[in-house]
C-alpha cells in the first residue's frame, strides 16, 4: 500500500485547506500523489447502527481508494477529515506504520472564527469545541500543529516539516479485509452535463429529498474520488480510476444497507459512460443530462470564481479572474452544444432560470425516484 498522510482536527480548523496546499506540493515537487477527503467517502444514510459517524465505513472505502490510486501510478496519499477521538485512526488491512496521522489544533476563539467564517452553524459550536477538547485529550496523533494566527502556507509547512520522511513506501500490502462483501448492482441515478450546470447542487438537493422519504441512499461526486496526479497515460481523463474508486465504495454503501446510488459527474460521450457500466455490470444506470444556455453557464461559472459555490476541494474556479472564467464559460457552452448534438443521456433536463431545488423535483419525478431507492 501507499503510504497515507492524514490530517484531523476539530471542523473548521482547516483541514481540508491545509491538504489541498500539501497535496500541490507534492505534484509541484513531481511526486506522483493522490488526494482524498474522508467525509466524501461516507455519504450514505441513514448510518448503521453499529458504526455511528460511518468511521468503519469511511475507513474500508479509504483503503479501497487508496489501492485505486497506487493502481493510477501514485506513490503516497494525502487525506483530511475527521476521526473518532477514542480510538484515532484505524483502516482496515492497511500497516500502522503506513500512516502518519498530523493533527491540527487552534485555540476557542480561532476555532469558533473559522467555523462560522465557513458558513457553519452556530448552534454546532458546543460540539465542535466538545470535539476539539476530546482531540486535546487524545494521544493517538504522530505529530500535532497549532495553526492559530498562521496562514495556509505556513501551516503546511510547519506539517512537512514535522512529518519529514512519511512518504516512505510501506512495508506491505493490504490485506483482504477490505475485500467487497456484496455485489455492485441496484439502481443508479446518474447526473451529467456540462460545466456549472450545477450537477452537484442538484444531485445533493435531490439525495437529500430521497432520505427524507424514507430510503437508506448513497451519494458520490465524482471529481471527489479521482484527485490523483499525473494521471495514467492510458487514462488521461481519469476514467478508469473514477470508475474503481466508485465501485468500490457503492460496493461499501450496499453491503451498509443502501438500496441506490446517485451520482454526479462529467460523461461527455457514450464511450465514457461504458467505461463505468463494464466496472458496475449489475447496475442499472439512468443517466440523466442537466442542460443550460449560454446566459445560464456564463453567469454560474462567474458565481463560482467568486465562491458563490460549496468549498470543493480543488476549486479550479474559485478566485479565477474574470478572463479565465469567461474562457471557461465559452468552453462549457461549447459542451452543452456537443452533448446536444448527439443526445447523450436518458434524461434531459433544462436548468435555465430554474432553482436547484426545483430542478432535483423534476429529476426525481421523471426518473421514477425516490421509488427506485426501495427496489
Amino acid at each position: 500500500m501507499i503510504p497515507v498522510l492524514w490530517l484531523c482536527g476539530p471542523p473548521g480548523v482547516g483541514k481540508t485547506t491545509v491538504a489541498w496546499e500539501l497535496y500541490e506540493d507534492l505534484t509541484r515537487d513531481g511526486v506522483p500523489a493522490g488526494f482524498a477527503d474522508i467525509d466524501q467517502l461516507g455519504i450514505c444514510y441513514p448510518e448503521p447502527a453499529a458504526d455511528p459517524g460511518r468511521h468503519r465505513m469511511k475507513a474500508r472505502n479509504l483503503v479501497a481508494v487508496a489501492d485505486g490510486f497506487r493502481r493510477a501510478g501514485a506513490r503516497c496519499l494525502v487525506v483530511s477529515g475527521v476521526v473518532h477521538a477514542g480510538r484515532g485512526v484505524e483502516l482496515p488491512g492497511l500497516p500502522q506504520s503506513a500512516v502518519t496521522v498530523c493533527r491540527l489544533r487552534a485555540g476557542r476563539d480561532e476555532l469558533r472564527r473559522r467555523f462560522l467564517g465557513r458558513g457553519g452553524a452556530p448552534e454546532l459550536l458546543d460540539a465542535v469545541q466538545r470535539e476539539a477538547d476530546a482531540l486535546d485529550a487524545s494521544d493517538f496523533a504522530d505529530v500535532c500543529v497549532e495553526t492559530g494566527g498562521l496562514p495556509v502556507t505556513e501551516v503546511a509547512r510547519l506539517v512537512r516539516e514535522r512529518t519529514r520522511g512519511w512518504t516512505s513506501p510501506s512495508p506491505g500490502p493490504a490485506d483482504d479485509a477490505a475485500a467487497p462483501p456484496v455485489p455492485a448492482d441496484g439502481p443508479v441515478l446518474w447526473l451529467c452535463g456540462a460545466r456549472g450546470v450545477g450537477k452537484s447542487t442538484v444531485g445533493f438537493a435531490a439525495y437529500q429529498r430521497v432520505l427524507r422519504a424514507g430510503f437508506t441512499a448513497a451519494y458520490v461526486d465524482l471529481d471527489q474520488v479521482g484527485f490523483c496526479h499525473p494521471l495514467p497515460a492510458d487514462d488521461p481523463g481519469g476514467h478508469r480510476l473514477r470508475a474503481r474508486n466508485l465501485a468500490a465504495l457503492w460496493r461499501t454503501y450496499r453491503s451498509a444497507g443502501a438500496r441506490a446510488l446517485l451520482v454526479t459527474g462529467p460523461v461527455l460521450d457514450r464511450a465514457v459512460a461504458g467505461v463505468y457500466a463494464e466496472t458496475l455490470p449489475g447496475a442499472e444506470f439512468t443517466l440523466c443530462r442537466l442542460h443550460a444556455g449560454r446566459e445560464e453557464l456564463t453567469r454560474r461559472i462567474m458565481r463560482r470564481g467568486e465562491g458563490g459555490s460549496w468549498p470543493q476541494p480543488g476549486d479550479p474556479l474559485r478566485g479565477q479572474p474574470a478572463e479565465r472564467l469567461l474562457r471557461v464559460a465559452d468552453a462549457a457552452v461549447a459542451t452543452a452544444a456537443a452533448l446536444e448534438d448527439v443526445s447523450l443521456g436518458d434524461l434531459r433536463i433544462d436548468t435555465d432560470g430554474r432553482t436547484a431545488e426545483q430542478v432535483a423535483d423534476t429529476l426525481l419525478a421523471r426518473s421514477g425516484w425516490p421509488a427506485a431507492a426501495g427496489a
